[in-house]
């Protein structure tokens, strides 16, 4: 049997639903406007202190990797059009326990990059000498000043309103900035490349990989992998789609090879225009002084102080946006969560202009404490790049699952050998999990446990007869796949102890990643239990009731 495809904007009458008034261009500029944010200001010179020119195989390696799990969030988001549907697409397949720590780590990860995208604005700008010596954004240790937080403030304010007065507002102020974001990074190779391309940096300061391999996989959570998310943020705004299912999946392929290509071409330009003085015996110090702000240090050196103004206006929009975007996932991801019941029912509530507003507050709210304890862009990075790598992993697993249990539902983009691609786009998000360090591990598993308070709470306050099924079943494998992927960071070489030899803990990893992810497939939900998750979501209610579920 064939079936349609969830649409995520159905539900009782008299309630107001999602709009669906984004078409392909708005879906894939979303998407691409989440991609090209702070990453292209701050990541080559991190990644190239690391890795060298091999920071170039990082790039390489890690838009490899995120292509397979890109791949398998298309076919899901084509699947089952509906918003917020990284925290939906694991619920489908394996129930609401499942289902919420999904949710969870999307939103965590979600929620803190727009007050990261801030923070690195007013880094930027703190270099100019006329805006620090007027305006004191941040002390020397990298945390903002009383000047900062207000400035800081401000801009979240400003996603916050865009956010409350609609969908069709934020998909067209957003469309205009990625194409900013997008010709400004080009302009910047251009010029680079034609002012000073020195072919020698490729070997200098100790050759092409002066860390070896392992230099490029510890760039790959420094700033790489950071740079390449955001694919999934049409994936999310989904159920306001006009027509998702032919839109969705190629929104994503578009963003991810337009993102993947120009950040290719950004390193590239960024190595040759280095002065190869400065690499006479390392890649630790690049640039010099105004390392904070490398490209703009480098169009000062060879002559284009045109184009450093243009860059640093860039450090306000570039960031801006893709702040303004990941404001509007996070509030879709707990839109989600509060349909499911997992998370207060009060954040699933719609506004006049159709879309999630308690969710948009609660994540202006969350993002303004996330201002307080953080002390620059780069300390968030590793937590949030750990956080996106479990978000992924639930994608490929969910896929396998649902085509397995899932099997007649009609499908606009299938991936290319899924029953293969799937598995391999887990252990490439486990991976990178493990090369995030285990110093962002750890506290991430914390921060599971948090959100299971949140969950045990939520669900207290949900009468008994309305709580649906936690098929602990089909979670079973969750805690053991998080505290065992802990555990190996625990003793591997990326912050952990290093009593693991090296490349037998990424065998480990491996092995590991794949024996996780054949048991969850086999533990998912049966076939009806499915379509009966689906069906209510149809109906505008994402949770079976109880009676009518039928667990195991």
């Amino acid at each position: 049997m064939t079936r349609p495809a969830a649409a995520g904007n159905a539900g009782a009458a008299g309630t107001r639903h999602l709009r669906r008034a984004v078409g392909f261009w708005g879906l894939m500029f979303i998407s691409l406007g989440s991609i090209i944010g702070s990453g292209w200001l701050l990541g080559a010179l991190t990644t190239a202190v690391i890795a060298g020119p091999a920071s170039l195989v990082s790039w390489v390696l890690a838009s490899a990797m995120l292509a397979v799990l890109a791949l398998a969030h298309a076919e899901l988001g084509a699947t089952y059009p509906i918003a917020g549907g990284t925290a939906r697409f694991p619920f489908f397949a394996f129930g609401p326990l499942v289902g919420f720590t999904a949710g969870w780590m999307s939103w965590l990860r979600s929620v803190l990059i727009a007050p990261i995208e801030v923070e690195a604005t007013l880094s930027y700008l703190d270099r100019i000498g006329w805006v620090r010596d007027r305006v004191h954004m941040l002390h020397p240790n990298g945390t903002l000043t009383a000047a900062g937080l207000v400035i800081g403030t401000f801009f979240m304010l400003l996603f916050t309103l865009i956010n409350v007065l609609g969908v069709r507002l934020l998909s067209g102020i957003n469309s205009v900035t990625a194409v900013v974001k997008t010709a400004v990074p080009l302009l910047t190779v251009v010029v680079l490349m034609t002012l000073a391309f020195h072919g020698s940096n490729f070997t200098a300061g100790g050759g092409f990989a002066p860390h070896g391999a392992h230099g490029v996989f510890a760039a790959l959570p420094a700033g790489v992998v950071f740079a390449l998310l955001g694919f999934e943020q049409a994936i999310q705004l989904a159920g306001e789609a006009r027509d998702p299912q032919r839109d969705v999946s190629r929104a994503v392929i578009v963003a991810m090879a337009i993102g993947t290509a120009l950040y290719l071409l950004l390193q590239i330009a960024f190595i040759a225009a280095l002065d190869p003085a400065a690499l006479t015996h390392s890649w630790d110090n690049p640039v010099g002084k105004g390392n904070f702000g490398p490209y703009a240090t480098l169009a000062t050196a060879v002559g284009a102080g045109w184009l450093a103004t243009i860059l640093y206006v860039d450090a306000v929009i570039s960031p801006a946006g893709t702040g303004l975007v990941y404001m509007a996932g996070a509030a879709r991801l707990s839109y989600a969560m509060g349909r499911e019941r997992v998370l207060p029912r009060p954040l699933s509530q719609v506004g006049r202009s159709r879309v999630p507003v308690v969710s948009t507050l609660l994540a202006f709210v969350v993002g303004e404490l996330a201002f307080l304890p953080f002390p620059s862009w780069q300390a968030l990075v590793g937590l949030v790049t750990s956080a996106a790598a479990i978000m992924y992993a639930f994608a490929p697993v969910s896929l396998h699952a649902l085509r397995v249990r899932d099997a007649g539902r009609n499908r606009p983009y299938r991936l290319p050998r899924g029953t293969a691609m799937a598995p391999a786009g887990f252990v490439f998000a486990n991976l990178i999990f493990y090369w995030s360090g285990y110093e962002a591990d750890w506290k991430l598993g914390a921060a599971a446990l948090l959100g299971f308070v949140v969950f045990a709470l939520t669900r207290r306050g949900i009468p008994a007869a309305e709580r649906s099924v936690l098929r602990g079943r089909s979670a079973a494998w969750v805690w053991p796949w998080l505290g065992g992927m802990v555990l190996i960071g625990r003793f591997g070489r990326y912050g952990g102890t290093r009593a693991l030899p090296a490349w037998w803990d990424l065998v480990i990893v491996i092995v590991f990643s794949l024996v996780i992810h054949y048991t969850a497939v086999h533990l998912a939900m049966p076939p009806e239990a499915v379509d009966e998750a689906v069906e209510h979501e149809e109906e505008g209610e994402s949770v079976p009731p109880p009676a009518a579920a039928s667990g195991r």
